[in-house]
């Protein structure tokens, strides 16, 4: 099969109606495994995946780098999105700090179009609010950038509602990026209404739940040293038994349907409306075909409502992140 496009936004950008997140074949999720990775970028360009999400904090540098030289001679093929927005220093994170300033902004388009080599990025996300610069500003720099043509399209990530409402005014937000499953509905309420009135298309993150929504979980302590797992709320004591019980639901569809409940979860996304383009991430290449079959499978109104209300908001257990880095998330 090949996958549909969708559209995000009203100002041209296409995609694949699945994406290839790309973090965590350079970070958080096991050891890196280079060669698995790139088979799992040509396997994904071979089944019309071609939406492809990255960042420069991703290693950092290092994700951006393993596409760049993943992509050569393949750039026409795909699309790709990266961020900007977090501060760094010697090549590495500096807690959750943030840094939007023009200059900065102008700094990391160039090192991720160096790191990528290509010389345009189809979407440029500002990776989180930073709130010592006005939107108005981040915006203005993205226009610029887009101007010259360094920059095909604009983005935000894990933004609210306001801060989208002032960067569109500026220049057309294209698509925000935020995390949204069966597992995270914290934008029901108003940011996917928002972004519905402003014609800009919704990429969510994490639509697997971390993993938890595969039905292949383990408990917190059982992950390795480095792995994101080991310090996510979700998965860790009575959350976690409270979270393997409300995504029962999840498991029993996909029993009856003869699929992956990870597939479940992807195509509640896929049902939830076209302006929707999830970005499930792996390396390995039998995760992204399973994923990527979840385009073909349909879930009719009672299976919806099935899954709406036995993961409505409030089921599920814990916090998705830790305190530090909710502060990061504009809501």
């Amino acid at each position: 099969m090949t996958l549909s496009t969708r559209k995000l936004g009203n100002q041209g950008l296409e995609v694949s109606a699945i994406g290839l997140g790309c973090m965590g074949m350079s970070q958080s999720y096991g050891p890196a495994d280079e060669g698995e990775s790139i088979a799992t970028l040509y396997r994904a360009i071979e089944l019309g995946c071609t939406f492809l999400d990255t960042a420069e904090v991703y290693g950092p540098y290092t994700n951006e780098e393993l596409l760049g030289r993943a992509l050569a001679g393949r750039r026409d093929q795909v699309t790709i999105a990266t961020k900007f927005g977090f501060h760094l220093e010697n090549g590495k994170q500096v807690g959750a700090q943030r840094d939007s300033r023009p200059e900065q902004i102008r700094e990391a388009v160039e090192g991720s179009l160096r790191r990528l080599g290509t010389d345009y990025i189809d979407l440029l996300y500002q990776h989180r609010i930073d709130p010592a610069v006005p939107i108005e500003d981040v915006a203005g720099v993205v226009a610029d950038l887009v101007q010259q043509g360094k920059v095909r399209y604009f983005g935000l990530s894990e933004a609210g509602v306001a801060n989208i409402a002032r960067a569109h005014a500026v220049h057309p937000v294209s698509a925000v990026q935020s995390e949204y499953s069966l597992w995270e509905r914290n934008l029901e309420a108003d940011v996917i209404p928002a972004l519905r009135e402003l014609g800009i298309g919704l990429v969510p993150f994490s639509p697997l739940g971390r993993g938890f929504l595969t039905g292949e979980v383990k408990r917190a302590e059982d992950y390795p040293e480095g792995d994101y797992r080991r310090n996510d709320p979700r998965y860790q004591g009575a959350n976690y038994d409270a979270n393997v019980q409300a995504a029962q639901t999840v498991r029993d569809i996909a029993e009856a349907k003869q699929a992956k409940p990870g597939q479940i979860a992807l195509a509640w996304l896929l049902h939830k409306g076209d302006d929707i383009v999830p970005i499930p991430g792996t390396k390995r290449r039998t995760y992204l075909e399973e994923n990527i079959a979840a385009a073909t499978m349909s879930l009719d109104a009672t299976q919806m409502q099935a899954l709406d209300d036995a993961l409505a908001p409030g089921k599920v257990s814990g916090p998705r992140y830790s305190e530090r880095i909710m502060e990061t998330i504009d809501r």
